[in-house]
Order: C-alpha cells, then sequence, then structure tokens
C-alpha cells in the first residue's frame, strides 16, 4: 500500500506528463487507485479529486479506465451511488467519447450474469450521452452498443404472465422501457432528416434502428403475451416498436407483404421472418397502429401474405408463438367472405404447410386451449372456401391427417355441406354430383381393411356410418343426377361388408381379452386365500394380453366391455342403414 506523499509524487507525475507518455502501466495504476478509493468508501475523495480542476488532463487522459468500477458500484446501490453517478456524468463530458464508448462496451460484454438488467439500467442514460457526442461513425457505433446490450437482455427470461410481468423479477420489463428511451434522440435524427438524407452515414442510422426494431420483435415480444386490453409494460415497449418504424420512414405494408428487409441489415431469414411474424401479429391482432395502415389491401391478399407468417408460428412448439399463429390466423380469416376462397390458393405451398401445421396442432399439442383454439380456426377455414376448395381441402385432409378426431371432423362438415347445397339454388357436383363420389369414396373406406383399430377410428366410423343414413334417407336429391346413386350404393355395400369383417374380428378379439381377465382375476382371488403358495409362484404370473395391461384390472374391465358395447351400436348402425336401403331400393326411379 502507498502512503498518502507516494499518491501525491504519482499525481504531480501524471499533471507533468503529456498524453502520449503515459504508459499501459500508467492506467491500470490509475484504475488500482480509483477502485481502492470505491472499496474503502471514499467515493466523495474520488469524486473531488475527479471535478478539481488541476486534474482535468489526468482525467481526459485516463478517465475512461474508471467506469467500470464506478458503474459496478452503482450496481451494487453502496451509499456513495450518487457520488458514482456524479463521477461517471463528469466523466462523460470530460474523456473522449470514442475511449469511452470502448469502455462502456467492453462492460456490457463482461456483465456480471447475476446483474444484467441492473447493470444496464445504470449505464444506458451514460451510453446515450457518449454516443450523442460522436460525429463520424456515430449510426454504426449505435448500431454496435444496441446490438451489445440486445444480446444480453436475450439472456434474461421473458415475464409470460401477468403477475410475472408486474414483479418483473429479472427487470426485463425495466430495460425494454430504458432501451425505448434510449433510442428517443437517435430516431429524432433519422426524422429530421424527412428521408432526405445527406450522407451513407446518415441512412446507416436509420439501418441501425431498423435492425433494433427487428431485433427487439424476435426477441422479447414474440415470446411475450400482449394483451390490448391490459397495457403492460412490454405492450407499451411493442407500441414504441411499431410506431419507430413509421418514424425512420419504414413502410410496414413494404416490410411484411413486399420483404423489402434490407440486405444490409444481415439477419438471419428465419429469424427475420420471425420478426415479421410477430409484427403482422401485433398490426393485424393487436391493431397496434393499424389506423395509419392503407385500406387498400383487399382481405385476400392480406391472408395470402400472412401465411408465410402463420406457417412460422404454427411450426414452433411455442406456446407464445402457437397463440399468436392462431390468432394472426384468425384475424386473417375473418375479413375474408365466407364461400369465396377459391381452390387455386390450396395449391400455393403456404396454405398447404399451414393447413399440416393446424392438423399438428389439433392433434398433437398438449394444451387444451390452444387445441381449443386451433379447432375454432380450422372450422374458419372451412368456410371461408369456395364448393370446389371445400371438396378439395376435405380430400387432402382424409388423406393425410391420420387422426380419427380430424377425419371425424371433416366427415361431420362433409354432411353439413351436403345439406347446403341440396337446398334450392345451392346445387353443385362438389357435394351432389359425381365428383362428389370420389369424396364419398375416401369417407367410406377402412384403409387397412381388416385390421382396422375400430376402437381408434371409432369416432370416425360412427361419423360415416351417420353420414350413409343421411344420404340414403335424402335419395330423391342424389336420384337427380346420373350415375350418383347407383354408385352410391355400391360404395356402401363395400364399406358396410368390410365393417362387418372388421367388427367380427374385434369383437373376438375383445371378448377373448376380457374373457382372460376375468380368468386372471379369478386366478389371484384364489391365490390370495391360499397362503401357503410360494410367492415367487405369485411373482410369476403375468397377464397374458399386453394391450391393456398397464391398467388395474377393473379399468381393463371397462375399457374392455365398453369396447363390446361400442361394436354393439356399430353393428345396430349398419342394421338400420341396410333397413332404410331395403325400403329405398323398392322406390321406382
Amino acid at each position: 500500500m502507498m502512503n498518502e506523499d507516494q499518491v501525491n509524487d504519482i499525481i504531480q507525475r501524471w499533471r507533468d506528463t503529456p498524453e502520449d507518455d503515459l504508459k499501459p502501466e500508467d492506467y491500470q495504476q490509475f484504475k488500482n487507485l480509483g477502485s481502492a478509493c470505491l472499496t474503502e468508501g471514499d467515493g466523495a475523495q474520488l469524486l473531488k479529486f475527479l471535478q478539481d480542476e488541476k486534474n482535468q488532463g489526468i482525467v481526459k487522459s485516463m478517465g475512461c479506465v474508471l467506469m467500470a468500477p464506478l458503474v459496478k458500484e452503482v450496481v451494487r446501490k453502496e451509499k456513495s451511488v450518487d457520488r458514482c453517478q456524479a463521477a461517471i456524468t463528469h466523466l462523460t463530458r470530460t474523456c473522449s467519447p470514442n475511449e469511452l464508448l470502448h469502455s462502456l462496451l467492453e462492460l456490457i460484454e463482461d456483465i456480471d450474469p447475476g446483474a444484467i438488467s441492473e447493470t444496464i439500467l445504470a449505464l444506458v442514460p451514460h451510453l446515450q450521452t457518449v454516443l450523442l457526442q460522436l460525429d463520424e461513425r456515430k449510426a454504426a457505433c449505435v448500431g454496435v452498443a444496441l446490438s451489445a446490450l440486445q444480446k444480453q437482455l436475450s439472456r434474461l427470461p421473458v415475464p409470460y404472465t401477468q403477475q410475472q410481468e408486474q414483479a418483473d423479477e429479472y427487470g426485463l420489463c425495466r430495460c425494454c422501457n430504458a432501451l425505448a428511451a434510449f433510442t428517443k434522440p437517435f430516431i429524432e435524427e433519422v426524422k429530421r432528416k424527412n428521408g432526405n438524407y445527406g450522407t451513407a452515414s446518415e441512412d446507416e442510422l436509420k439501418t441501425e434502428l431498423l435492425k433494433f426494431c427487428m431485433r427487439s420483435l424476435r426477441e422479447p415480444l414474440l415470446e411475450a403475451e400482449l394483451n390490448r386490453d391490459r397495457k403492460s409494460s412490454l405492450w407499451l415497449f411493442a407500441t414504441e416498436i411499431m410506431v419507430t418504424l413509421p418514424a425512420i420512414q419504414e413502410s410496414l405494408p413494404e416490410l411484411l407483404f413486399f420483404n423489402s428487409l434490407k440486405k444490409s441489415t444481415q439477419m438471419d431469414i428465419s429469424q427475420s421472418k420471425e420478426s415479421r411474424a410477430c409484427l403482422a401479429y401485433l398490426l393485424f391482432v393487436q391493431l397496434i397502429t393499424m389506423d395509419s395502415f392503407p385500406a387498400v389491401f383487399s382481405p385476400v391478399f392480406v391472408l395470402q401474405c400472412n401465411m408465410e407468417y402463420i406457417n412460422q408460428l404454427l411450426s414452433s412448439k411455442k406456446e407464445s408463438h402457437l397463440l399468436k399463429g392462431l390468432a394472426l390466423y384468425a384475424k386473417s380469416l375473418e375479413r375474408v367472405q365466407d364461400n369465396s376462397l377459391p381452390v387455386s390458393l390450396l395449391e400455393l405451398k403456404g396454405f398447404y404447410s399451414v393447413s399440416q401445421n393446424l392438423r399438428k396442432v389439433l392433434t398433437d399439442c398438449p394444451m387444451q386451449h390452444l387445441r381449443e383454439s386451433g379447432l375454432q380456426v380450422f372450422q374458419l377455414l372451412i368456410n371461408k372456401f369456395d364448393a370446389e376448395a371445400k371438396h378439395r381441402f376435405f380430400r387432402c385432409m382424409l388423406k393425410t391427417s391420420n387422426h380419427a378426431g380430424v377425419e371425424s371432423y371433416i366427415v361431420k362438415n362433409i354432411k353439413n355441406q351436403i345439406e347446403f347445397s341440396m337446398e334450392p339454388g345451392n346445387a353443385n357436383k362438389w357435394f351432389l354430383g359425381e365428383e362428389f363420389l370420389l369424396l364419398l369414396g375416401l369417407v367410406l373406406c377402412l384403409p387397412q381393411g381388416a385390421e382396422t383399430d375400430l376402437l381408434n377410428s371409432m369416432d370416425r366410423i360412427m361419423e360415416s356410418l351417420n353420414l350413409l343414413r343421411y344420404l340414403l334417407i335424402r335419395d330423391k336429391e342424389l336420384r337427380n343426377t346420373t350415375h350418383v346413386w347407383e354408385e352410391l350404393c355400391r360404395i356402401k355395400d363395400r364399406y358396410l361388408e368390410m365393417l362387418r369383417v372388421c367388427i367380427s374380428i374385434s369383437r373376438a378379439y375383445y371378448s377373448a381379452e376380457l374373457t382372460a381377465l376375468r380368468e386372471d382375476q379369478k386366478l389371484k382371488a384364489k391365490e390370495a386365500r391360499d397362503a401357503t403358495r410360494s410367492t415367487r409362484l405369485v411373482k410369476s404370473i403375468t397377464v397374458k394380453h399386453e394391450k391393456v395391461s398397464n391398467m388395474s384390472p377393473e379399468v381393463q374391465h371397462q375399457v374392455l366391455q365398453s369396447a363390446l358395447v361400442t361394436f354393439d351400436l356399430m353393428e345396430s348402425l349398419i342394421v338400420r342403414i341396410e333397413e332404410i336401403a331395403e325400403e329405398k331400393l323398392k322406390i321406382p326411379n
């Protein structure tokens, strides 16, 4: 440790030494002395030294090295925090902006993972002051600073629920507000140019702000729960971003519909798509800045353009992405007139991909509320197709869904379309004529033949039988079209014949399962009464049939009994259908 005289000698030497003659060890020694003052609680003494007129040469030359220890002291919230803030402010007014920027960027890069938000909140106002002093390379430096700050913020968890956002445990919301305030003067600078860019640097500042907005849309806004009825911190940040884009002369239609995101933004394609997907969501679902969005685009055009973003969101596994994707899909569809979307749209890759991703939400998503929302969007989509497009869509889903629940829902919609087509003035070949037979052939079939698992396919089969019964009852409308009635009868005969074989095989199997289960239960009851039996023998007994072996015996019995009742129900429906068919055959054409 140096005594006071030694310290004074060193300070005097620094005063007498030109800046160019200072050595790296001088900078390190100056930093060590300043850090020692802070460690010992002498913040007042350090501030006095920095503000002393005689020391301004030293401060201007080496003061930037004190930025890191001063900011860390502010983050620790020690008693000298006000003096440290005053010291930092003095440094930003005295030291070289370029050197200060270098120190601040190093500090951001080396942030303690446990103090990310506190450090950013402490240094952002001073970083802004430093950047505003720059003349050359200001735009590039603003871009580097924003990128570094957002990289650190991406390490913080995004609050999802209202309670989490209000608590803001990790400070992300406060940091987003600070970033919005940080960018204000630079946005104003771009606005003042009003599109009249005199230098490449001025245009570059606009590009850096665009990068910031697009990164913000991806993180944290894409992950956040946003609701216009609850003006939360992240909602306000989303509004700031949406207002910033037109303020820097970025056209929202160009960004969304014409993909004019500049190559200079250097964003990964998938990241860019995620950002624009969030932009579309904020615009069309949350209606942020929607009042200034041009109304010249047709609903079908908007839907077609949004398909790219809907597909991006629905292909995700994250709840926040799926919610936004379903909401964007619903809003894009709602503005389209019912029964108007042509079949040509189904030939576009985007429509097919979205349909398949929506199907995955319906069948694979573990969250019930998402499946329910997905089903509402699914029905909304069906409602918007014209007759030919509905026909094509139903055929596609029956061939590709591989899920009895989805197929059942499709069959129910087919019945509704037939019913609609039978009303006066609604007749069409897609649900009454010969084209309908192609669809009916897919409905009334068992893809696995006699090996079909009737229990897993029960929903589809029961809906198909109900459709068949309806068609036979409404035979008059079908007899009016050449060959349709005859072909329907042939399809019906093949389907019911195969279904009877399936029921017979399945009933025999499940009856055997039930008998085996009862015998097994009797055997175990006997063993329990026989106390002299070897415990090893008891342990060696296994359930003979493995399909339901993981269930308790009571549940197994209930499942097997229920299966047999289901087969009886199917068979009774088949009998009723055949009775109706016999009655209709007696009616002359």
